[in-house]
Order: structure tokens, then C-alpha cells, then sequence
């Protein structure tokens, strides 16, 4: 794989606790956003709190709230062992064993489990797009203006590519940019406009990489297909919302009527040969 940024975030320095000697601010962050995200998929766990890396009482009482929900013994303390506990659904995400026929199949497969395991972006010192999930298809990267579609759409497509020891970067560029993956398929002969896609829908497949037009050489959003029937394709998106939008807070499965919008479709054909 070469996008591994992923792992940093599965990692602390060292144990911290409140008033602990060896405490760092990015690893109580770390530890508050995954007790955020937690919060999010389980509203009784009380495991909710500011980020701010600081572990104050009420980072300790989230991490004894969570120590409480999952059965654990209550210390109020994060050492490695607790901390992979809360890191969980991104080595999931990441490092799943994933089953598919072809590559496209094991495209599919690998974005459906990041799915499963809910990304989900947070705000941090009043910053969107932040977060470990943000981070871990950003390299590293996070704030206002790190939109991070293309991100999640290119890990996905990096970590099946990987499985089959094939480069993604002989597809694309690595970039965070639907511009520039749009300008090279149109330069390799492997992005399908949308007027053409309309009249001839099988030339949609699926595991394909759609991007949303703003106009015919500026494109704002992207994500994978999961299916085509009739007059739409159902995706699998990040940086979306229910609305669709190309600046919103999570992964999704999404529905899109391609015959009443501006979708090009980029072939990763030449990857699956």
C-alpha cells in the first residue's frame, strides 16, 4: 500500500491519564476523538467530550464511561492496550482480510468495509475535516479546506490495488484534487463524459470512480460505484452527507440519478488488466 498513514493513528507515545507525567496533547486529541466517535455510534456509552488535549475530569470520566460500556476494569487510564481497543474500527477499515474474484470485486469489497466501520469526520479547534479518518485518506493532512473525497476514494482503490501487488499510482497520481484525476482521463481516453454515459450506460461499471462537473474541466466531488440500474448508480462516497453534498461529514452509501446530472465516469480498466 502506499497510502499508510493510517498506522500513526493507531499508535500513542505513551500512557496518559489525568495529571500523568508523560502526557502529550496529540495523544489525549487522538484519545478524544476516538471517544467522540464512539459517542456517535453508542449515545448512552457518555463517552463524549471536548477536544482540546488536555486530559482534564471530563476526559477521564469519558475514558471510565468507556472502560464501563465495553466491561473493562475502570482505571481512567490509556495505555496501548486500551487505545487499540478504541481504535478498532480503522484497523478494521484498513486491515481486514478482503475476498474478491477480481480486482474490481475487491474494490467494492474494501469500500464496503471501510462503511461498515462508520468514518466519520470531526471538528477540531473549530476546523472540519479533521479527525483520525480524515487524516488516515489525507496522509496526514486535515482542516476547513482538505476536502477528502478523493482521498477516501484513492485509499480505497490503493488498498485493493495493493492485494493484487498492483501500483494505483500507474492509474492516477496520488492527489486530493477531482480536477486533476479528471484532467488525466481525459488525457488517457479513460473518463467517460456524461452525454456519452447517458446514451450508452454500459459504459458505467462498477468500482468505477465517478466525478460530480462544475463545468467541462472542473469537477467537485467523486466517489466509487457500487451499482448501475437504469437511471441510477448507487455509490460508495466520503466527505458526503444525506443531501449529497461534496463537503459533508462521513461515508456513505448514496443513490444519484446520473441522467439528470453532470457525472463524468473515470475507468480504472487499465488497473484490472
Amino acid at each position: 500500500m502506499q497510502k499508510i498513514f493510517y498506522k500513526k493513528e493507531l499508535l500513542i507515545k505513551a500512557t496518559q491519564q489525568r495529571k500523568g507525567a508523560n502526557n502529550n496533547k496529540k495523544d489525549i486529541e487522538k484519545i478524544q476523538s476516538w471517544l467522540n466517535l464512539f459517542a456517535m455510534q453508542n449515545p448512552g456509552s457518555g463517552t463524549g467530550t471536548g477536544i482540546d488535549g488536555d486530559f482534564g475530569p471530563a476526559t477521564e470520566k469519558a475514558v471510565l464511561n468507556f472502560q464501563k460500556f465495553n466491561s473493562l476494569p475502570q482505571t481512567g487510564i490509556v495505555d496501548q492496550t486500551l487505545f487499540n481497543k478504541l481504535v478498532t474500527p480503522l484497523k478494521r477499515a484498513f486491515e481486514d482480510p478482503i475476498s474478491g474474484n477480481n480486482l474490481r470485486e475487491l474494490i467494492l469489497n474494501t469500500a464496503k468495509n471501510h462503511l461498515k466501520n462508520r468514518p466519520f469526520e470531526l471538528v477540531i479547534n473549530n476546523q472540519s475535516n479533521s479527525g483520525p479518518w480524515v487524516r488516515s485518506y489525507m496522509d496526514g493532512h486535515e482542516g476547513a479546506e482538505w476536502f477528502w473525497c478523493m482521498g477516501f476514494v484513492q485509499g480505497i482503490i490503493d488498498q485493493a490495488a495493493s492485494i493484487h501487488n498492483k501500483n494505483f499510482k500507474t492509474l492516477m497520481p496520488l492527489t486530493y484534487s477531482c480536477d486533476t484525476v479528471g484532467t488525466i482521463g481525459l488525457q488517457k481516453k479513460i473518463l467517460t463524459r456524461y452525454q456519452a454515459a447517458r446514451t450508452n450506460p454500459a459504459l458505467i461499471k462498477p468500482a468505477d470512480v465517478f466525478l460530480i462537473q462544475k463545468t467541462p474541466n472542473d469537477w467537485f466531488h467523486t466517489g466509487i460505484i457500487t451499482a448501475v440500474n437504469g437511471d441510477i448508480i448507487e455509490t460508495i462516497e466520503g466527505n458526503t452527507n444525506s443531501d449529497g453534498s461534496h463537503n459533508g461529514n462521513a461515508v456513505m452509501n448514496r443513490i444519484r440519478n446520473y441522467k439528470q446530472s453532470k457525472i463524468d465516469f473515470f475507468s480504472i480498466e487499465s488497473l484490472v488488466k
